[in-house]
């Protein structure tokens, strides 16, 4: 059974294709307001769906963007997803979503995909540190933002980050200043860039504060396993931690989830700190005390500034958020 198309809708109607056309894809044009009207209520009851590739090679858009997020399980990454998904409808844009599971092989073949697909532009969420990926984006000329992980490379970039370096810096000195002296930390996997640079700020603020000490530093994925992991690593090198600040809050709900089993109270023998601020820190229990990202702004940010690149030809630019503590239930002044 083949499509509906506008020759049929123009039959139907009485009028030109090039009418119908014009009235589908709201252009002016001199046709009465019943003949206008008539187009649209045969092209609705006959289901008629405009051909996107057809009119992709007239105007060379699509008025669809690609989103590539590296776990889509993690309700840091479907809060975002959920915001640029909102912001581009606003602006005319539908999307299309894919979840590398932080596989660059996927990565690579899902910006292929998209690119096959005549999107607009991309939104790209790195799982690891694909240079590869952005060359081949580059290569074809595809429009692109880089959201929440930094990628090295020889070459300027449109991205936009959270001011990580100082979010960390922020938490290590709350802890310090709740008279916590053996603050663990949790982070993620140095491979990924952004883990780096976390990892990097904790080291140097401990320092600063003189309360570093390398086997209270443990990687681990960014998921509630690897928290529950990392916890337990931490615990069998020593029992001797006043606080633990997690890279994430799902690896923060995982230690949490991994203390409490064994027996541990939060805050009150150790204190948890995470980083993000996603929805269900609040609901665990007791609440999660964490570093905010302004998960709703990268989202947004991400969005208009891609839609900026594909229409206005913006040059290239970095923009950095800020991070905001938030005082919840599982952090407390440390009096012994």
């Amino acid at each position: 059974m083949r499509s509906v198309t506008m020759s049929d809708i123009a039959q139907e109607a009485k009028v030109s294709k090039t009418t119908v056309s014009k009235v589908l894809n709201n252009r002016e044009i001199n046709v009465s307001d019943s003949t206008r009207q008539n187009i649209l209520n045969i092209a609705k009851r006959l289901n008629y769906i405009p051909n996107g590739v057809a009119r992709s090679l007239t105007t060379r858009r699509t008025n669809t963007i690609g989103i590539i997020l590296p776990d889509i399980e993690n309700p840091f990454f479907a809060a975002m997803a959920k915001t640029i998904e909102e912001m581009a409808e606003n602006r005319g844009y539908n999307v299309i979503l894919c979840n590398s599971y932080n596989n660059e092989e996927k990565e690579d073949k899902y910006i292929r995909l998209l690119i096959s697909k005549l999107v607009d532009g991309v939104i790209y969420g790195s799982g690891g540190n694909s240079k590869e990926s952005l060359n081949v984006l580059r290569s074809n000329k595809v429009p692109f933002v880089v959201v929440d992980r930094y990628i090295d490379s020889t070459y300027k970039y449109s991205g936009v980050f959270s001011k990580n370096i100082e979010g960390v810096k922020r938490g290590v000195r709350y802890l310090y200043d709740l008279n916590h002296r053996n603050i663990a930390f949790v982070g993620g996997s140095c491979k990924v860039k952004l883990a780096k640079m976390r990892n990097e700020s904790y080291v140097e603020i401990s320092k600063e504060l003189g309360v570093y000490n390398k086997d209270l530093m443990v990687e681990a994925d960014f998921s509630i396993e690897g928290g529950m992991r990392a916890t337990e690593n931490l615990l069998s090198i020593t029992k001797d931690i006043d606080a633990i600040f997690y890279s994430s809050d799902v690896m923060a709900l995982g230690g949490m989830k991994y203390l409490i089993r064994h027996g541990y109270k939060i805050p009150d023998d150790i204190s948890v700190l995470g980083f993000d601020n996603i929805n269900i820190s609040a609901l665990f229990e007791p609440e999660l005390t964490t570093v905010a990202q302004p998960i709703y702004e990268i989202g947004k940010t991400s969005c208009e500034l891609l839609i900026d690149i594909i229409e206005k030809n913006c040059e290239d630019r970095i923009i950095e958020l800020d991070t905001n503590l938030i005082q919840r239930n599982s952090v407390k002044m440390k009096t012994e």
